[in-house]
């Protein structure tokens, strides 16, 4: 197959291990909701900036049967998430997701996996997005099969994809479209601009480092049941050009009312589905009234936005960072900041985790 995408690997030939790093991303016009769970073919088209300091580092290693020397075991995949064995649901959903690369690329053999992240998992920052995109593109370069190399940026976004949803956002760096599509083939990431193309922060708010209670995936599968759902995927849609127009012309002031408008229909859609999904602590709204004030009355230029969580995403340009960041620092409820500028696709790192 023909192929517009490579990855970033230093070594001539390829490896029974890799280690990848992949960006989280913050999503500027939302992915939230599926058309088709089977591949997380989503209700509207995306966009989003890939987050440089916000990130997931995972090692893959195949094994073959002459792995059972090293006191590995190969009838089963091995997976450690920052340390510590993982836990049944994050096992069998890698798992899951180990067997699509196994059917993909024609491999029958068991992986060791470890994962490291540099911020909260299943917190609201897109934990799934990096850990799948470093997960996905780890697990392809270790192959020793010629198979990787008739993968394409298509079959790359598919299995990333399904996966998670976002996940394919973050197989790109800088600001990146996911358009909806219609299926496999069409529903795809590409990148729009590279990251220095606009020197755009992401200063994380963290209110609660806790794990959600329903994550992400589950909550795509009830969309449908809002009432104003509906409007909420046309509203999207209206105005993804507009953010494009936005980032085209680095016009913050333009952006900003956009992705807080789209965070805001967001939650009111995870609100009133059914079950309801509450997730917003009594800091995410602290952080929300101080930004609007902030703007108003002090006229600092930072905009909010949400993700399926309760940490709250504060995007302003270079000149702002520090202001933003102490002010936030100050606040009663934020436990800590994660600040980070656009950021690079997956890396190859030479360093493994084991």
């Amino acid at each position: 197959a023909s192929s517009n995408w490579s990855i970033n690997c230093p070594y001539e030939h390829p490896m029974s291990k890799c280690t990848i790093r992949a960006g989280s991303n913050i999503a500027f016009i939302k992915y939230w909701g599926v058309a088709d769970a089977a591949i997380n073919l989503p209700l509207n088209s995306s966009i989003s900036m890939t987050l440089a300091d916000a990130h997931t580092t995972t090692t893959v290693e195949w094994l073959a049967d002459a792995a059972t020397k090293t006191g590995h075991a190969t009838d089963r995949d091995t997976i450690e998430i920052n340390g510590a064995p993982a836990s049944e649901k994050v096992y069998t959903r890698t798992v899951a997701h180990l067997d699509r690369i196994r059917t993909a690329t024609q491999t029958t053999h068991r992986a060791r996996i470890a994962s490291v992240n540099n911020f909260p998992l299943g917190a609201g920052i897109a934990s799934s997005a990096s850990g799948f995109a470093a997960l996905t593109v780890a697990a392809v370069a270790a192959l020793d099969t010629e198979l990787v190399e008739e993968l394409d940026a298509v079959a790359l976004n598919a299995l990333t994809r399904q996966g998670s949803g976002s996940a394919c956002r973050s197989l790109f760096g800088g600001f990146v479209l996911w358009d909806q599509g219609t299926d496999s083939a069409s529903s795809l990431a590409r990148q729009l601009y590279p990251p220095d193309y606009w020197d755009l922060y992401d200063i994380v708010a963290v209110v609660d480092t806790g794990e959600k209670r329903v994550s992400s995936e589950g909550g795509h599968r009830i969309a449908h049941t809002s009432p104003l759902n509906a409007a909420r995927v046309d509203a999207a849609q209206a105005s993804l050009p507009q953010v494009h127009a936005a980032i085209i012309e680095r016009n913050l002031a333009a952006l900003g009312p956009l992705i807080e408008r789209d965070a805001l229909a967001m939650h009111a859609v995870m609100m009133t589905g059914a079950p309801s999904l509450m997730y917003w602590q009594p800091g995410t709204l602290s952080v929300i009234q101080a930004v609007l004030h902030w703007r108003a009355q002090d006229d600092i230029p930072v905009y909010f936005t949400i993700d399926a969580g309760p940490n709250v995403h504060l995007i302003c340009e270079a000149g702002a960072v520090s202001e933003v960041n102490q002010r936030l620092q100050a606040l009663d409820g934020v436990r800590e900041t994660l600040v980070s500028r656009a950021g690079p696709g997956p890396q190859t790192l030479t360093e493994h985790l084991f």
